[in-house]
């Protein structure tokens, strides 16, 4: 799989236009991602860290959301929250999961257990090797 970042110059007097905005090309759609506001502007469009923080989010419900089926856990509802710091070079994020329905202490011990092993998570946590390539401009 592919996934394709691109920037252009924007006209300052389109309307929303952002000298910054990049558009995402993914298989399904597109969007425009955007750097981090200016202290007190809020945020127009997600940054690339609110973009990682999403795909460990939508990648924990989704494991979670599979294996409760798997298990025909009574689970009406799953939210997940991720939050994000970076201090001194650490990047730390919180996940904060909630689970509705009629669970057992044990059935919530094991989503608990399960979101551990969701495949953005083990990637997160484990040894990335990014390998980049500098193509001669194209005309």
């Amino acid at each position: 799989m592919s996934i394709q970042a691109t920037w252009e110059p924007k006209d300052a007097a389109a309307e929303g236009a952002s000298a910054t905005a990049c558009e995402i090309l993914l298989p399904g759609g597109a969007l425009i991602a955007d750097v981090d506001p200016r202290p007190g502007e809020a945020a127009l469009r997600p940054s690339p860290h609110d973009l990682l923080d999403a795909a460990l989010a939508a990648c924990t419900t989704l494991t979670l959301e599979l294996y409760s089926q798997r298990k025909g856990y009574a689970l009406r509802q799953i939210r997940v929250q991720v939050k994000h710091a970076q201090s001194e070079g650490v990047y730390r994020m919180t996940r904060t999961i909630q689970v509705f329905g009629a669970l057992t202490d044990e059935q919530r011990a094991s989503l608990l257990r399960v979101a551990e092993a969701c495949p953005v998570h083990k990637t997160l946590v484990g040894d990335i090797h990014i390998e980049t390539h500098l193509d001669a401009d194209v005309l």
